[in-house]
């Protein structure tokens, strides 16, 4: 089935944003980043330092689950960055669509604690990766996830996510040495 909508997943500093839009320029899709459904009280605890909690990101979730949505029912697909960093919030955000998705940007803390470090102007202090390394369930086999390292170039992941979104190809049937 082809799909509608990809959702970009992985924690803060692994690049979602960054590979997202990459993502849906070479697909000529849309893209949207998760982080603006958050709530004005979500942006501010994040800035605070303070880890937010499954109550309020289910309103997030949500949210994003509703553009996902839309843009589904207008034919308008989209590429979304959103941490998604349990099951339970993928679940939220797919609730059943066989046409969404997941891309799963997998990456160590210790790499991606570099990258924050190196980052600014973002919300999302350095000091809060470890809970989310702490919160991270990464998709299992039944999510038929695209799992992709974050330790190359910019293109050659989008490259590899492309690759897999591909169909596999028809297996041809074996030459029986009788004409048909």
């Amino acid at each position: 089935m082809t799909p509608c909508a990809l959702i970009v997943m992985g924690v803060s500093g692994s690049g979602k944003s960054t590979v997202g839009e990459a993502l849906a320029q070479r697909l000529t899709w849309r893209f949207e980043d998760g982080d603006k459904f958050h709530p004005a009280s979500n942006v501010t605890k994040m800035h605070a330092g303070i880890p937010l909690t499954d109550d309020d990101r289910w309103p997030w979730l949500k949210a994003i689950a509703d553009e996902i949505d839309r843009g589904c029912e207008a034919r308008s697909p989209a590429v979304i960055a959103c941490s998604a960093l349990k099951r339970a919030y993928r679940d939220v955000l797919v609730h059943g669509r066989g046409d969404v998705r997941i891309i799963y940007l997998r990456g160590d803390q210790a790499l991606i604690a570099r990258r924050l470090a190196q980052r600014t102007g973002h919300f999302m202090p350095p000091g809060l990766l470890a809970s989310q390394f702490q919160t991270l369930q990464p998709p299992s086999d039944d999510e038929a996830a695209i799992a992709v390292s974050i330790d190359a170039p910019v293109a050659a992941i989008v490259d590899e996510v492309v690759r897999q979104l591909q169909p596999a190809p028809a297996e041809t049937p074996h030459s029986t040495g009788n004409p048909a």
